[in-house]
């Protein structure tokens, strides 16, 4: 994707901002379900339908968008009878972000010893908790990291 184009045309709410433009994208509950469901193998308007709940005017808008954005692409189904929506690269870079939305809520938003969904690898095993590191790979967090280059 050429990022001069999707700058194009925008209005950043912070324009030098990582996660405002990032939330100026996919800041909105649907986007983000739909970019999760595509993660986890959904590609048919029916199948987000089904799995979000989200009414078909605004699944129709959010996959617009997520298309238009070069997060999603359409392709035809194998049936040849209609379109399915695949992860573009840019889509499936999301997959850290919505990984660490999914590990926050999972220590902050059930009781202990609460069900809930869990991300695991190809042998079964959950993932362990991300952690930020520095370029030597030593652990980071709020307080010993600062931002820089903002207006």
């Amino acid at each position: 994707m050429n990022p001069t184009a999707l700058v194009d045309g925008m209005t950043w709410t912070d324009p030098t901002c990582p996660v405002a433009r990032t939330l100026d994208i996919v800041g909105d509950r649907w986007s983000l379900l739909v970019i999760r469901d595509a993660i986890d193998g959904a590609r048919s308007f029916t199948d987000f339908q089904q799995r979000t709940g989200v009414a078909r005017n605004i699944l129709t808008d959010r996959l617009r968008r997520l298309v238009d954005r070069g997060i999603l692409r359409r392709e035809p189904a194998a049936s040849g009878r209609r379109q399915v929506y695949v992860l573009t690269d840019e889509g499936r870079d999301f997959f850290t972000a919505i990984l660490a939305i999914r590990q926050w809520g999972e220590r902050h938003m059930f009781a202990p010893g609460e069900a809930h969904s869990v991300v695991v690898d190809e042998a079964g095993r959950p993932l362990a908790p991300l952690h930020p590191v520095d370029v030597n790979g030593d652990g980071v967090d709020m307080d010993t990291t600062a931002v820089i280059g903002r207006g």
